[in-house]
């Protein structure tokens, strides 16, 4: 696909919020919205990939979210997985990464899934 012009991409993005509505699972595939739908998608998507690329999270931001989402402290965590307060917070500071170990419990704790840890996603 050629290079999408932010024109292109604000015309595709509202023709997927049209058509968003009027397709559901039941839509056979080669109906004629789902099949624009789907041009539609492929345009935002590119263009979207190319300007507002999304940065895999770091492992800090990872632990740091994961706590604020299960509402745990850092004392909290550090007892769960038997290491002391202060390594916790270097971990979501960046001061230091958890050895394997540690980031298996942490994916266990936290319910991190593995390859998001390891920066595979």
């Amino acid at each position: 696909m050629d290079k999408i012009t932010k024109e292109q991409y604000e015309f595709a993005l509202s023709k997927v919020e049209t058509l968003l509505p009027l397709v559901d699972d039941n839509t056979p595939s080669n109906d004629k919205k789902v099949v624009e739908l789907s041009v539609m998608s492929d345009i935002v998507i590119a263009y979207e990939k190319a300007h507002y690329p999304i940065e895999k999270p770091t492992v800090s931001e990872l632990i740091a979210l994961s706590l604020k989402e299960k509402g745990l402290t850092q004392r909290e965590l550090a007892n769960n997985i038997g290491v002391s307060p202060s390594r916790v917070n270097d971990y979501i500071s960046g001061r230091s990464e958890p050895t394997l170990k540690i980031a298996r419990l942490l994916c266990i704790e936290l319910n991190i899934s593995p390859s998001a840890m390891l920066g595979v996603l």
